[in-house]
């Protein structure tokens, strides 16, 4: 059994937080979505020792922090540009899952209303 994540609605719907999407990604849009995509390549993240836990969509600004870190070493204050980037960025990955997450919720509980109403 996976891990919960959500409200209660999304136990309701069984979903779980390592469940992957159900519904095709257009479902419930009027326009065309774009895949999202890594900008970072597998390379320069082994190069640069990244730990998998940290290879997301946002690897590309931890690049550039610490490329940031390594060339103004000890002064890391000046590197706080490349810091707030990275974190801002892993701030709106965080919400853009979260709002998927809340979409396949909906998306089930449709689902379900429709199946139900049959």
């Amino acid at each position: 059994m996976g891990q919960v994540m959500g409200s209660y609605g999304a136990r309701n719907v069984d979903l779980y937080m390592d469940d992957k999407p159900s519904f095709e990604p257009q479902t419930g849009f009027s326009y065309e979505r774009k895949q999202r995509e890594m900008v970072a390549r597998e390379e320069e993240l082994v190069s640069a020792r990244i730990p998998p836990q940290f290879r997301d969509y946002c690897s590309h600004k931890l690049l550039d922090y610490q490329v940031c870190r390594y060339k103004n070493m000890p002064m890391l204050y000046k590197c706080a540009h490349e810091k707030h980037d990275y974190l801002n960025c892993e701030h709106q990955d965080y919400v853009l899952r979260m709002k998927e997450f809340e979409r396949e919720r909906r998306l089930r509980v449709r689902e379900q209303r429709l199946v139900g109403a049959a």
